[in-house]
């Protein structure tokens, strides 16, 4: 079952114009609902919210509130009979038209599949080679700039590595391919800002807000690949899990998580 602008429905076929399908007019969310409950709501709803605005879009009725969205999802999953579930979010701007928009509604169509976690540490990443990330008034949310993941997906899967790490074009790291990065250097937190071109991870800023809250000191910035390959620790966060990296080439981590992610993970803000 899936729903359709809030119809639930076995399946679903979109009529053409789409605008999501011709221009990429629109964004999407990932979520992740177990325990009987939608995670990081607040969060996604507030970037959804950014989303919508710098697209000129409306939220939709059953997605106008953090509340709203939660409810809506969980009636999704229990459609579906699921106990634990993987959401996808598809927003678009409705009707025809070319470049310049003629309404700021929004469709939209959300998916469930099973969640099944994979926390498994990550064996080996290296810096994308054939992609860089790119900063713009999108760029935080997910949606207007995929094609840069999957370009660096198909070089991930080209040069047999776990994971990917994509840097902008003046070599500051960025991302990992499908996650945030943080490292950990002399007891400092570090990960890139959104400078960088980066996503605004949900977890990105579960994590930071965690490290705060432990005392952790925390730095958000522009950062070389030296200041990566220097670290203690390293690992990707993102809504699925929090994964340590073992190895950046030649490069050996330490494979543990900071002890205030552990805490974290069952804090009531995931």
């Amino acid at each position: 079952m899936l729903l359709l602008n809030n119809d639930l429905l076995p399946a679903a076929t979109l009529p053409l114009p789409n605008r999501g399908l011709a221009f990429g007019d629109g964004f999407f969310e990932t979520l992740v609902f177990t325990s009987g409950r939608l995670h990081l709501t607040s969060d996604h709803h507030a970037r959804m919210q950014q989303a919508a605005a710098a697209l000129y879009l409306k939220l939709p009725e059953a997605l106008a509130t953090a509340e709203a969205l939660g409810a809506t999802m969980a009636r999704l999953v229990a459609a579906n009979d699921l106990t634990a579930a993987r959401l996808r979010l598809q927003l678009w701007r409705a009707g025809g038209g070319r470049y310049t928009p003629l309404t700021d509604t929004a469709e939209w169509l959300a998916t469930a599949e099973a969640f099944v976690p994979d926390d498994a540490p990550i064996a080996s990443i290296d810096f994308a080679q054939e992609t860089h990330s790119v900063y713009s008034p999108l760029s935080f949310c997910k949606g207007p700039q995929a094609w840069l993941y999957v370009r660096a997906a198909h070089e991930r899967q080209q040069r047999g590595l776990d994971e990917i790490i994509l840097c902008d074009t003046s070599g500051h790291v960025a991302e990992a391919g499908a996650a945030a990065i943080f490292w950990v250097k002399n007891g400092v937190l570090f990960t890139p800002s959104l400078h960088s071109g980066c996503v605004a991870g949900v977890r990105r800023a579960q994590v930071l807000r965690a490290a705060r809250a432990a005392g952790v000191e925390c730095a958000e910035g522009l950062f070389r690949q030296a200041a990566l390959r220097a670290a203690d620790a390293v690992f990707t966060a993102n809504v699925a899990a929090i994964r340590c990296v073992h190895r950046l080439g030649e490069v050996a981590f330490k494979e543990s998580l900071p002890p205030f992610l552990t805490a974290a993970q069952t804090d009531e803000q995931w």
